[in-house]
């Protein structure tokens, strides 16, 4: 088993890959509906407090800069959820995104762990 794990290492996340490193592999998500989606899908953030607003500006360069996100033209409709920052007493905090309403629309995958090859 250690040999195994040890063979694909490189999937695993690490301190500079936080998300791992599996390359080539892509996730379609289909939808049921067309756009202009529905105003369910179009929510504003949930910024209660102003060091919220800086804790997600903080979250969203992260996922920026590690290539999950990418910025969009000012131009550019963007269709997301809610997200929301959580916030410990020993004050660090992450970005958790409410996908229930997407997940309404999604059209469901009969096997959704992914077969990598």
């Amino acid at each position: 088993m250690i040999g195994l794990l040890f063979k694909h290492k490189d999937a695993f996340a690490t301190d500079k890959e936080p998300l791992g490193s599996i390359i080539g592999h892509e996730v379609d998500i289909i939808l049921n509906v067309e756009k202009p989606y529905p105003p369910l899908l179009k929510r504003p953030d949930y910024l209660a407090i102003p060091r919220a607003g800086e804790a997600l500006k903080v979250h969203i360069e992260e996922f920026i800069d590690l290539g999950v996100l990418r910025k969009v033209g000012h131009n550019e409709q963007v269709e997301v959820t809610a997200s929301v920052i959580k916030t410990w007493n020993n004050g660090k905090s992450r970005m958790v995104v409410d996908f229930r309403a997407l997940n309404t629309y999604t059209i469901p995958v009969r096997y959704p762990i992914p077969r990598i090859h």
